[in-house]
């Protein structure tokens, strides 16, 4: 749970071109596209006129993947902040999605109908093969919330924006699963409340 008192700007990482086709991404190390590229920019801009001369109080800090160091970097460029002048923690990695990392979301029903049916029958708790579930993930993306211990900027994945949403706002799964995650935009989160930005 995040602690009272605390602010956390979340980022999701700007579009990649696995992204522009649905396909399955999670832990794979994809680059941004330009598009991507110009939503990280955008949210920096965005970033740095809302903490103005604060951003000194923040901890910045990132999933490990390419495509999100590379969103920290631009938006941090964006601030006037030295851009590699942040954490990275394993614990903000997408969802692991095992054998359907690369795979196209459209696809799938023909490609693997059996597991297909068996995700849509408990998204929540069904997990790929060498991957996660999202109960998985959300038990995860708990202990990084949990550990922050001031005003935080993170960038991450859609995933985990979903699951850390559902820990700061008491959601139950089918909240969760319908939750928005949108590349080109910033989440304001405290204890109970959710902005965007």
């Amino acid at each position: 749970m995040l602690k009272a008192g605390i602010t956390l700007y979340f980022v999701r990482h700007g579009e990649t071109d696995w992204n522009a086709v649905r396909r399955y991404q999670g832990q794979t190390d994809t680059a941004l596209n330009d598009k991507g590229r110009g939503q990280a920019a955008r949210n920096g801009r965005e970033l740095g006129r809302i903490l103005e001369s604060r951003s000194a109080s923040f901890d910045f800090v990132a999933s490990p993947l390419a495509r999100t160091s590379e969103t920290m970097r631009i938006i941090r460029r964006e601030m006037g902040l030295d851009p590699d002048a942040f954490a990275r923690d394993d614990l903000l990695k997408e969802i692991n999605f095992g054998h359907w990392e690369g795979q196209i979301w459209d696809d799938l029903p023909n490609t693997d109908p059996e597991e297909f049916a068996a995700r849509k029958a408990d998204p929540y708790r069904w997990r790929p093969r060498n991957g996660e579930s999202y109960e998985d993930l959300a038990k995860r993306a708990g202990l990084w919330l949990a550990s922050l211990e001031r005003d935080t900027v993170a960038v991450s994945h859609g995933g985990v924006s979903r699951v850390v949403r559902g820990h700061v706002l008491g959601l139950d799964w089918g909240e969760i699963h319908a939750l928005d995650v949108p590349q080109d935009k910033i989440l304001r989160l405290r204890r109970g409340e959710q902005e965007w930005l």
